[in-house]
C-alpha cells in the first residue's frame, strides 16, 4: 500500500510540473481598456511597450468616448475607461461605471481647425468656415469628445446666420478623432474642427490652423480610470502607472500632447477653464 501511495504521489507531482512549471503557462493576464481615440497613437504604443515590459496582453478598443462608454456598459467588461476628455468620464462617474478615486489625468487637448497641408482653401479663422461652398466635418457630437467641442465652440462664437452656413458646409459626422482626422488625410474634406495634436498624427497631410484665443473656450484633458467591472484592479492600476511614468509620457510627448495644462495655456495665450462638461443643443444631434 505504501508502494501504491508513493506512486500516485509521485504521479501528481510529476503532472503538476508538467502543468505548472515545466511547461509555459497558457494563462497569460490580459487588460481590456476601451478608450476614446483622441489619443489612439500613443495608446497603440504604450499597450506594445507595456505588453513587452510585463507580459500582460492589452486589448484596446477605440471609438468615440461616448460610444466606447456605451460598449462597455452593455458589455459588462473592461479594465480601464479611458475617454480622450473630461465630459464623459463625469458621466461615467455619475454612472457609478469607474472607481472616481482612481481618475488621473493623462495629457491636456487643445481645440483647432484642421486642414490638408498646405492649406489649399486658404483658411484663417473659424468664420472662414462658413464660406460658401467649403466642405467641413466635426465629429458626431452625441458620442465623440471632439465633435462636442466642436459645436460648443461654434455656439458660443458664432451668430445665427453664420451657424446657419456653417452646417451648410457641413458634409459628414465623423465616428470618432481619429476618423476626424482621417477626413483630411484623404482629402474628402477641406476642413475639420479638431484637436490641434491631428497634425501631428500624420504631418505630411495635416495642418492646424489655431483658433483665436478668445474663441477657445475650454482646455480639454483626457483623463483615466479603473472600470468597476474590471477583474484586476492592481493590474489595472499598474497599467495606468506606467502611462503616468517617464517612460509611458515620452510616447505622448513623441506625437507632441500637452503634458500639462500650462503647456496648452502657453499655446493659446491665454488663461482658460479645464476640462467641464457642456451638453449639445438639440438640433445638432442626429445629423
Amino acid at each position: 500500500m505504501k508502494k501504491a501511495a508513493r506512486a500516485v504521489l509521485l504521479a501528481f507531482a510529476v503532472f503538476s510540473f508538467l502543468s505548472f512549471g515545466g511547461t509555459p503557462c497558457s494563462c497569460a493576464e490580459e487588460l481590456l481598456v476601451f478608450a476614446g481615440a483622441a489619443s489612439k497613437p500613443p495608446t497603440e504604443e504604450a499597450a506594445k511597450a507595456f505588453e513587452k515590459k510585463t507580459g500582460v496582453k492589452v486589448n484596446v478598443t477605440f471609438g468615440g468616448s461616448g460610444f466606447v462608454l456605451s460598449q462597455m456598459t452593455l458589455a459588462k467588461k473592461g479594465d480601464i475607461y479611458f475617454p480622450g476628455s473630461s465630459d464623459y468620464m463625469e458621466i461615467a462617474k455619475k454612472k457609478g461605471l469607474v472607481f472616481p478615486e482612481t481618475e488621473q489625468y493623462v495629457v491636456y487637448l487643445v481645440p483647432a481647425i484642421n486642414v490638408q497641408k498646405g492649406n489649399p482653401k486658404g483658411i484663417k479663422s473659424l468664420r472662414d468656415l462658413t464660406r460658401p461652398g467649403l466642405r467641413v466635418a466635426i465629429a458626431n457630437p452625441d458620442g465623440v469628445c471632439v465633435g462636442l467641442y466642436a459645436v460648443e465652440i461654434v455656439e458660443k462664437n458664432l451668430a445665427p446666420e453664420e451657424k446657419a452656413a456653417f452646417r451648410e458646409n457641413l458634409v459628414n459626422y465623423t465616428e470618432s478623432c481619429e476618423k476626424t482626422a482621417t477626413a483630411i488625410s484623404l482629402k474628402t474634406v477641406d476642413a475639420v474642427i479638431g484637436w490641434e495634436v491631428f497634425q501631428h498624427w500624420d504631418p505630411d497631410r495635416i495642418e492646424t490652423i489655431p483658433l483665436k484665443k478668445q474663441e477657445v473656450v475650454r482646455i480639454g484633458y483626457i483623463p483615466i480610470a479603473i472600470s468597476k467591472f474590471t477583474s484586476n484592479r492592481p493590474l489595472a492600476r499598474k497599467f495606468i502607472d506606467f502611462l503616468l511614468s517617464n517612460e509611458g509620457k515620452a510616447l505622448f510627448k513623441k506625437y507632441h500632447y500637452f503634458m500639462s495644462s500650462g503647456e496648452a495655456m502657453a499655446y493659446i495665450g491665454e488663461k482658460k477653464p479645464i476640462g467641464g462638461e457642456y451638453v449639445v443643443p438639440g438640433q445638432w444631434r442626429g445629423k
